[in-house]
């Protein structure tokens, strides 16, 4: 089709600035080692006698959105041997965590010689795509060896669908080789079907990211940490902060330092390369700051707290009071991040105006009066409110934890219509 090849020519031109930016050695960023080989389709096989399940997540945020998705499918058929691919090398660090439950393997670039590498090493029998992660060569080589193709946990922003709505002919290509979409909202299946998708291989099955389960050992261990942090004093998270963000979450926190002095912010920057300049950003903004891996003790002057470790948001969240959800003042780039592992957790979040990401939970959070919608200029008076108001605080994380409850059943359903 000349639409691929036109797209496959493109592909190949930018393809240096692509992996360029995969592989750059970045602090706190896991190396590739000599597995570089698997992007290129030189992909081990797999010492299994079954086909296995292919799952892929591209990256940290989706392979915790797949965790519950690959649990539930192991308790089901034990014996069913489950690959993950991921893009990233911290997504891979993620996925390690799941031990013996699965196999790892890198996805292959999406160029259709790497890919039938891929299928010939693996042999999957379905692939199940974690949200919306579609490459057009990829597609079309699975397609092409009949494997069933499955898009789970499906999300299609506004900005998204207007992207590939201009490389129609593209989408329409691809999208001919998915077997079903399970989306998040009917919004979501209605902006797939705006792009041609056949309403019949559209389904709603609401978001696994409700179907979240926090153990007793991370809840302990965010009981543990805020021990040592002090539980006396107020604690509040900005967590998953991008570049642009950090500045004025420490502005906030020197207002609310103002009102209650013994404040202390736990600052978790979304990406690892990024730790040690926030850290040199804190102290120079005059805040005594003590990282998460000094393990130093954490004494009554600590202002700020920095996460800079990965896997372990759950437990700073824990720990904390209050909730701001980082990826939301940045206008149009980011759209925000999952508050639903907050509201889990009982810990009332606060989320800045960009939220398209996450626009139909926000939204129902909104309607029970789950979430708080501020602009950056009004994170320190929401907090300090939050902070000293505990009934309010009460009453929203008592509102967000019955939303997330109510919508709790999606990884039934999606295993259900994957099957």
């Amino acid at each position: 089709m000349l639409i691929r090849l036109i797209y496959t020519t493109l592909l190949a031109l930018l393809s240096p600035i692509l992996l360029f930016s995969l592989y750059k050695k970045k602090p706190h960023k896991p190396a590739f080692g000599s597995r570089w080989k698997e992007h290129f389709g030189y992909t081990p096989t797999l010492e299994k006698n079954e086909q296995p399940l292919w799952i892929h997540a591209v990256s940290v945020g989706e392979a915790i959105a797949a965790t519950p998705l690959i649990k539930a499918l192991k308790e089901q058929n034990p014996s069913q041997p489950i690959v993950v691919t991921t893009t990233t090398s911290t997504g891979a660090e993620q996925i390690a965590k799941l031990g013996d439950l699965v196999d790892h393997r890198y996805m292959p670039i999406d160029f259709s010689f790497a890919v039938n590498g891929f299928l010939k090493a693996v042999k999957p029998s379905k692939l199940l795509i974690i949200e919306t992660e579609l490459w057009p060569n990829t597609l079309h080589s699975v397609g092409k060896a009949n494997i069933p193709i499955y898009v789970v946990n499906a999300r299609l922003s506004e900005k998204s669908c207007q992207g590939y709505a201009k490389v129609q002919p593209l989408f329409t290509g691809l999208s001919k080789h998915l077997t079903k979409v399970l989306c998040q909202t009917q919004a979501d299946a209605d902006r797939f079907e705006r792009l041609g998708i056949n309403k019949e291989r559209l389904y709603v099955t609401g978001s696994i990211k409700f179907d979240i389960k926090i153990s007793d050992n991370i809840k302990q261990q965010g009981t543990g940490l805020r021990n040592l942090l002090g539980n006396e004093r107020p604690v509040w998270i900005a967590a998953s902060t991008h570049e642009g963000e950090d500045q004025q979450v420490l502005d906030a926190h020197q207002e609310i330092l103002k009102v209650h002095p013994t404040a202390l912010l736990i600052l978790v920057p979304r990406h690892p390369e990024r730790f040690d300049n926030m850290f040199e950003l804190t102290k120079r903004s005059g805040f005594n700051c003590i990282r998460r891996t000094s393990n130093e003790n954490i004494t009554e002057d600590a202002q700020v707290y920095l996460g800079d470790t990965m896997g372990e948001m759950l437990v700073l969240m824990g720990a904390a009071d209050v909730c701001f959800m980082g990826g939301s003042l940045l206008g149009d780039k980011v759209g925000g991040h999952n508050v639903l592992e907050p509201a889990a957790l009982g810990v009332p979040v606060v989320i800045g105006p960009s939220y398209y990401n996450f626009k139909g939970i926000v939204e129902e959070l909104l309607l029970e009066q789950g979430i708080l919608v501020c602009k950056h200029k009004e994170i320190h008076n929401t907090v300090s409110q939050l902070i000293t108001n505990k009934n309010n605080c009460s009453a929203i994380k008592l509102a967000a934890q019955t939303v997330v409850q109510c919508n709790q059943g999606s990884l039934k359903r999606t295993i259900t219509l994957s099957q």
